[in-house]
């Protein structure tokens, strides 16, 4: 017989999962690009900011749970009842233009991986990584895909833990890191554009999804509503753990190796990874690259599926909705643009979008009306509006900055 403390807390871990999708967003090749220029143009200098924006992530991702285990309802979908029509359609042209971007960034990953791998053309490349995602996509029960994604999730976890051990990162110069600085405006603006690459639009919309998709039939009930939200606290809290340690490892590995060399794309990171701590680290960073393209674009095509019946209320079937958001990733490719610098350019796009996804979700879990006994405190509001603005200013100086050319 299984203890009834035992059972309880297995009772716990089959609740968790949908943090973990939503989490793969925290650990996408827009995070590989900008962890990476951080720990190659400034050291340790910019760690600091993985931790503020991982906190926030916790916060964010939080609030998007919450939401959807009180209503029953994603977060588009509360924004087409709640808001005018012209808004809710203002904010699903937006949050189409943050599908497009996000799926741009994850196929550019997917094909840089593959090239580095297997010198397939970068065209090819996006090619395999949007079949292979929509594949993963294609699993009829959700336990399934979540298992699937934290499998790969699990093999850019492994990849960066073997590489940290081995790029030997110096402990005071980590900490000191931790202290809040800038290095000059250039340092500012990287710091926004890691800021942009972590906190991910589609996530906030995704998760409130998640947690409906998974749990839907246990929403109606009060008490099942409370244990929910606490078991998603764990959920949150655990996967956001993961991203960050992953994202810190990122640049801590880039700040060990490569500090000072002048890599200033994937390719260059990857060939300086292989020259300054062997192969095996050069190609378990491509594998970790690969896995992070493939699980990100499928959760990407996954919350365009959101955002598309949520603020519409229009249902389309997978591979349309990945043909619509492939077609521009194909588009990049095929002109030859340079990949790094174009998944660098794509988190610009999402980071005009954060605001659009952040303060229609303070707004509903404010009101009363809306989230019932679980609305925010007054606090917790209070506290993400000032997430919110801050994520704002220093994405309009990422913004900025890209206009005048100076990223």
């Amino acid at each position: 017989m299984v203890p009834a403390v035992t059972a309880a807390r297995l009772g716990r871990i089959t609740l968790l999962g949908p943090a973990f999708v939503a989490g793969i967003a925290y650990v996408d090749p827009g995070n590989f690009a900008t962890n990476t220029a951080a720990g190659v143009d400034y050291g340790y200098l910019l760690l600091w900011v993985v931790v503020a924006a991982n906190l926030a992530a916790i916060l964010i991702q939080l609030l998007s749970a919450k939401l959807g285990i009180a209503t029953g309802k994603s977060l588009p979908r509360l924004c087409r009842e709640r808001f005018s029509r012209p808004v809710t359609l203002g904010l699903w042209v937006q949050a189409e233009l943050v599908a497009i971007a996000t799926d741009l960034a994850e196929i550019l990953g997917g094909a840089l991986a593959l090239r580095l791998l297997f010198d397939l053309p970068v065209l090819v490349g996006g090619v395999v990584t949007a079949v292979v995602s929509l594949l993963l996509l294609s699993l009829r029960n959700l336990r399934h895909y979540e298992r699937a994604v934290l499998a790969l999730l699990a093999v850019i976890v492994v990849g960066f833990l073997c590489s940290l051990i081995t790029a030997r990162p110096s402990l005071p110069l980590a900490v000191h890191g931790l202290v809040p600085a800038f290095d000059g405006q250039a340092s500012m603006v990287l710091a926004a554009g890691m800021l942009g690459a972590t906190v991910m639009p589609h996530a906030i919309y995704l998760h409130s999804a998640l947690v409906v998709d998974r749990f839907g039939d246990r929403l109606g009930d009060p008490a099942s509503r409370h244990r929910l939200l606490r078991a998603s606290r764990v959920d949150v809290l655990t996967a956001m753990t993961v991203a960050g340690g992953v994202n810190l490892a990122m640049l801590l590995v880039a700040a060990a190796a490569l500090a000072g060399s002048g890599a200033d794309s994937l390719d260059a990171v990857h060939a300086g990874l292989g020259s300054v701590l062997g192969s095996g680290t050069a190609l378990l960073f491509a594998l970790a690259l690969l896995a992070s393209g493939i699980a990100s674009s499928s959760v990407g095509t996954y919350a365009g599926a959101v955002i598309l019946e949520g603020f519409v209320g229009l249902r389309v079937h997978p591979l349309f909705r990945r043909l619509a958001t492939l077609a521009p990733a194909l588009v990049v490719l095929a002109l030859g643009l340079e990949p790094t610098r174009a998944l660098v350019l794509s988190q610009v796009v999402l980071s005009v979008g954060i605001p659009f996804a952040l303060v229609p979700l303070i707004l509903l879990t404010r009101d009363r009306r809306v989230m019932g006994a679980l609305t925010n405190k007054r606090s917790t509001t209070a506290t993400a509006t000032v997430v919110a603005g801050l994520v704002s200013a220093l994405n309009v100086v990422l913004i900025g900055s890209t206009v005048t050319g100076g990223m």
